[in-house]
């Protein structure tokens, strides 16, 4: 890739600036996207120039461009992201036709401001061929429907430890992509016969609602808490596939309950939602696990939906396995969620809330109840 880069000051703000020693000097910064091409081009700004905005938005710059030269404007260091931003999002128009919000929202979250330096210095020493990262090809999930590419150094890292390890545990707040994820993982373990069957589990615990008070059955009392499950199966797999396999108990939905006194072998196993977990509970379910199989733990330990008191075996199991062999832990962060930008800060300011001192009166003060 060519690039073609000048900075130089914006003659009346340097003016001022240099009156004011404290000030920052605005930098313009000229770079140039290549190959020109006008479809790529179109994806990376996005519908009314959306992406763009989005991008001088959360990094405070201002982007003109004409064709395939860009313009951006603001202080130095965060011209610079957004220029090694602009170059990171044109790489990947070469492999899609559409880039989401989202998408741009966790390559600005994914990091920050240094990591999108560091890449786009690593970027200057490489081939200037147009081509895909081979960590990040490396860790795309392919299934017979779709092929799902991890978004993020944590999340690669996380399908990684998934498919290297029978047991492994993803740790982190909502919209991080955890149970997501290891679904797509295990559909793709499915369709390759690496595995028999999924099951995919949850614990029934009431996140304030009772279940004695909801209509129907069992089944249908636990339904609406695995409704996550399916909806990412439907999603890979289609809704007459995942239903004939359930038919055919080649996919299983159930609840942790459900577990005690089973050997599972040659199966791929979810247990999601898994802080709500007691300690005997987590037990439990890690010793059902046979020959063959694999099994993913997703959970979220600022979230813990247990009665007061009650320890959580996922914030327990952390401490008891952290360091056994086999078994891999992967934490996302605040950086890694993948919805919309107030998401991030809402989870950081919880975060901040909970370790200021006396704001928690027991084990569980972080469950947000």
């Amino acid at each position: 890739m060519h690039d073609k880069n000048t900075e130089f000051p914006r003659p009346a703000e340097s003016t001022s600036a240099s009156a004011s020693p404290t000030a920052v000097v605005p930098l313009t910064r000229r770079t140039e996207l290549e190959p020109d091409d006008a479809d790529r081009l179109a994806t990376l700004v996005g519908p009314v120039d959306a992406n763009l905005k989005q991008i001088e938005q959360r990094l405070d710059v201002h982007i003109r461009n004409r064709g395939n030269e860009f313009q951006i404007s603001g202080s130095d260091v965060r011209v610079r992201a957004a220029e090694a931003l602009l170059h990171q999002l044109y790489r990947e128009t070469a492999h899609q036709q559409t880039l989401e919000p989202d998408q741009v929202h966790l390559f600005l979250q994914e990091a920050g401001v240094e990591e999108l330096l560091r890449r786009q210095d690593q970027s200057e020493h490489k081939s200037r061929e147009v081509g895909a990262d081979p960590a990040a090809d490396a860790s795309v999930i392919r299934t017979l429907k779709k092929s799902i590419k991890p978004r993020g150094r944590n999340q690669q890292l996380y399908v990684g430890a998934v498919r290297g390890h029978d047991i492994s545990f993803g740790v982190g707040p909502a919209g991080t992509g955890k149970t997501y994820l290891a679904v797509a993982c295990a559909v793709e373990a499915l369709e390759s016969q690496q595995v028999s069957r999924i099951l995919l589990v949850r614990p029934a615990v009431e996140a304030g609602e009772k279940l004695g008070f909801l209509p129907g059955d069992l089944a249908q009392k636990i339904d609406p808490y695995l409704r996550p499950l399916y909806d990412a199966l439907y999603e890979m797999l289609g809704v007459e596939r995942v239903n004939k396999y359930i038919e055919r108990n080649i996919i299983e939905v159930a609840p942790l309950a459900y577990m005690r006194g089973r050997t599972l072998n040659n199966a791929f196993i979810i247990l999601d939602e898994s802080q709500n977990t007691t300690v005997a509970q987590m037990k439990m379910f890690l010793t059902r696990i046979g020959f063959g199989s694999t099994a993913v733990v997703t959970g979220d330990i600022t979230q813990i939906d247990l009665p007061r008191g009650e320890n959580s075996g996922l914030v327990n199991v952390i401490n008891v396995l952290r360091h056994t062999k086999g078994i891999s832990f992967t934490h996302f962060g605040s950086k890694d969620v993948v919805r919309h930008p107030l998401v991030q800060r809402i989870v950081d300011a919880y975060e901040a809330f909970i370790e200021k001192p006396n704001t928690g009166d027991s084990k569980n003060s972080s469950s947000g109840r």
